[in-house]
C-alpha cells in the first residue's frame, strides 16, 4: 500500500517532471511570470497584516464609541480590501496564464517523446505495465502541472503569512502562569505555542487517517481510465462485435469494469469521509479556541476588543499556515499519485527504448535492393522466430512472402520496417523514403477523405487527378465526399480501406511496396485489378506481398518461404 511520503525519490521524481521546462526556452517568460505571481502572493500576505491592524483600530474605535475613528476605519477597510482583491485576481490570472503555458510545453515534450522511435507502438506491443498513455498525457499532464503550482504557491503563500503573524501572535500573546506539582512555570507568547501544538497534532491524526488516499487515488485514475477505454474499444469494434452478437460478453465486460471503479471509488468516498469529519471538527474548533485562550486576558482588562480581535485574527492565520498539510492533504495525496503516474509513464518509455537497444540490427542504405545478412527475429519472450535469415530482392523482381500461419510472415516485414526491435543481423534498405507499407487493415486518420488519401504526407493534387486514382481503384463513388469529415475507419468496410491504400500507393508512387495481406477483404477479381493496376501504372516499383493465396503467384517473380520448423526463410522462382 503506498503512502504519502516525501522520500528521497519523491523528490527526484518530482525534479524529473519539472526541471525540463524551467530550463526549457521558454524558462526566460516563465520566470517572469512566476516572480509576478510569488510578488502578488507577498502582496496579498501584506494585505492580511494590515487587516490585522485595522482588527484592532476597529474594534477599539467600536468599544469607545468614536464615530468619526469607526467611519474612518471603514473606508481603510475599503481600500484595503479592494487592493487585496486586485491583487488575489491577477494573482489567478497569472498562475493560469503560467499553467497554459507549462501544460501545453508538456504536453508537446511527452507526445514527442510518445512517438519518437516508435515507442506508441513499442509500449503497446512490449510495454506491459504502461496503460493509457492517452490519460496520462492529457489528464494527468493537466492536474500535474495545475497541482504543482497551486500547492507550491499555498506553500509560499502559508510561510509567509506564518512569519508574518507569528510574531504578533507572540507579543500579543502576554504571559500565562501555570502551576505543576508545586513549580510555577511561565509561558510566554502562550498562544503561539497552543496554536503551534494544536497543528502539529491535527496533522499528525490527518496523516493517520488519511495516509491511503494515495494508493485509492492511484487505482481510481487507472480504473476510471480503463473504462473508458473499454467503451472506445467497443465502439471502434462495434461492426465485429454486432456480427458476433458479442452484446452480452461486452455488457459484461464494461459493468464488471465499472463495477471495479465504484468498490474503488467508495473506498476513496469513505476516506474522504473520514477527513471531512475530521477537517471539520479540526476547523471548527480553530475558531473557537483563540477565544477561550485569549478570553481571561480580556476579563482582566489587560487587552481591549480591539486587541482580543487582533489575537484571535492572527491565531487564526498562524494555526491556517501550520496546518497548511494537514488542509491539503487530500490533494497531496492526489498529486503524489499524479506524479508517480506520470514518472512511471516516463520510465516505462525510456525502458522500453532501453530493451530495444539491447538488439543490434545494422541497418545501411543501399541504391536500390533489398538484401539481409545473419538476422535473427525474436519474439518477446526470447523465443527465437527466424534464424540466419540471408536473402537479396533485386528491384524489378516482385517477391511473394509465405509460409503457414504463425511463422513469423508479418513479423519479418515489420523487422524490414523497423519496427520490431527484436533483431539481430544486418540489412540493407533504400532510402526510407523509397518504401511503403500497406498492413492488412490500413491505417484512416482523422479528417476528410482527402486527408485519408494523402496521409501521411501532404501532397498537392487537383481534384481531378484525386478523383482518377479513386475510380482506378474502385471507389470512385466516393469522389463527392472528398472534403467530408467523418470517422472513415467506421464509414467505410475494410474492402473500401483497403482499396483506398492502394490508392495512397498510387499517389506517393514509391520505389518498393510492401503488402501484408494487402487484399485479404478483396474478392480475386478486384484483387486481380488493384495488382494488375499496380504493375501497369507503377511500372519502377517492387512488389513485396505476403499472402495465402495461389492467385497472387502471378504477379511475382520469385517467393520467399519461410519455413516454420527449422525458422529459415529460402528464395524459389516462380
Amino acid at each position: 500500500m503506498k503512502k504519502f511520503s516525501l522520500s528521497k525519490q519523491f523528490f527526484k521524481d518530482v525534479w524529473y517532471l519539472i526541471r525540463s521546462y524551467w530550463q526549457s526556452e521558454e524558462k526566460g517568460k516563465a520566470f517572469i511570470l512566476l516572480v509576478s505571481i510569488i510578488a502578488l502572493t507577498l502582496g496579498t500576505v501584506y494585505m492580511l497584516v494590515q487587516l490585522n491592524h485595522w482588527y484592532n483600530s476597529f474594534y477599539e474605535a467600536l468599544q469607545q464609541y468614536e464615530k468619526d475613528k469607526i467611519y474612518s476605519e471603514l473606508g481603510r477597510f475599503t481600500y484595503l480590501a479592494f487592493a487585496y482583491i486586485i491583487m488575489a485576481v491577477y494573482s489567478y490570472y497569472l498562475q493560469q496564464k503560467l499553467i497554459l503555458n507549462w501544460r501545453r510545453w508538456l504536453t508537446e515534450k511527452f507526445i514527442s517523446i510518445w512517438l519518437k522511435n516508435k515507442t506508441y507502438y513499442n509500449l503497446q506491443m512490449f510495454g506491459k505495465d504502461t496503460d493509457n498513455p492517452d490519460q496520462r498525457i492529457s489528464e494527468d499532464v493537466r492536474m500535474f502541472v495545475e497541482m504543482t503550482l497551486s500547492l507550491s504557491i499555498g506553500l509560499l503563500k502559508s510561510f509567509v503569512t506564518f512569519c508574518s503573524f507569528v510574531v504578533i501572535l507572540y507579543n500579543m500573546s502576554g504571559v500565562i502562569k501555570l502551576n505543576v506539582m508545586g513549580h510555577d512555570i511561565v509561558i510566554k507568547g502562550y498562544l503561539f505555542w497552543a496554536s503551534f501544538i494544536y497543528s502539529i497534532i491535527g496533522t499528525y491524526i490527518t496523516h493517520l487517517v488519511g495516509r491511503k488516499l494515495v494508493d485509492l487515488n492511484f487505482v481510481q485514475q487507472r480504473r476510471e481510465a480503463d473504462f473508458r477505454f473499454s467503451m472506445i474499444r467497443l465502439r471502434e469494434s462495434s461492426e465485429s462485435v454486432a456480427f458476433y452478437r458479442g452484446e452480452a460478453q461486452e455488457e459484461k465486460v464494461l459493468k464488471n469494469r465499472f463495477t471495479d471503479l465504484l468498490e474503488n471509488f467508495w473506498r476513496l468516498v469513505n476516506k474522504q469521509k473520514q477527513m471531512i469529519w475530521l477537517n471539520n471538527f479540526y476547523g471548527q474548533i480553530a475558531i473557537i479556541f483563540p477565544f477561550v485562550a485569549a478570553m481571561s486576558r480580556y476579563l482582566a482588562k489587560e487587552i481591549t476588543l480591539g486587541g482580543l480581535m487582533q489575537v484571535t485574527s492572527a491565531f487564526g492565520r498562524v494555526q491556517d499556515s501550520l496546518s497548511y498539510f494537514a488542509d491539503t492533504y487530500s490533494s497531496l495525496a492526489q498529486w503524489q499519485a499524479v506524479v508517480m503516474r506520470l514518472t512511471l509513464f516516463g520510465h516505462h518509455m525510456q525502458e522500453v527504448n532501453d530493451a530495444t537497444e539491447n538488439f543490434h540490427l545494422d541497418r545501411f542504405a543501399t541504391a536500390e535492393k533489398v538484401s539481409t545478412e545473419g538476422m535473427t527475429v525474436s519474439l518477446p519472450d526470447g523465443t527465437t522466430l527466424l534464424t540466419n535469415v540471408s536473402f537479396e530482392l533485386q528491384p524489378g523482381s516482385n517477391v511473394l512472402v509465405k509460409g503457414v500461419s504463425g511463422s513469423g510472415k508479418s513479423t519479418l516485414l515489420r523487422a524490414i520496417a523497423g519496427i520490431w526491435p527484436y533483431v539481430e543481423g544486418k540489412i540493407n534498405l533504400p532510402d526510407a523514403k523509397n518504401l511503403m507499407f500497406i498492413p492488412q487493415r490500413p491505417y484512416i486518420p482523422l479528417g476528410s477523405l482527402r486527408e485519408a488519401l494523402h496521409y501521411p504526407g501532404n501532397i498537392n493534387m487537383t481534384d481531378e487527378e484525386t478523383i482518377n486514382y479513386l475510380e482506378l481503384c474502385h471507389i470512385g463513388y466516393l469522389k463527392d465526399k472528398l472534403d467530408t469529415v467523418a470517422d472513415w475507419t467506421h464509414v467505410l468496410s475494410i474492402g473500401e480501406q483497403q482499396r483506398l491504400a492502394f490508392c495512397r500507393a498510387h499517389i506517393q508512387k514509391p520505389q518498393w511496396l510492401f503488402l501484408d495481406e494487402a487484399t485479404s477483404a478483396l474478392d480475386e477479381e478486384t484483387e486481380r485489378a488493384m495488382y494488375e493496376l499496380l504493375q501497369s501504372r507503377l511500372t519502377n516499383t517492387t512488389l513485396v506481398s505476403v499472402g495465402h493465396r495461389s492467385t497472387l503467384n502471378a504477379y511475382h517473380n520469385c517467393v520467399l518461404r519461410i519455413n516454420k520448423e527449422d525458422k529459415s526463410v529460402t528464395t524459389e522462382q516462380i
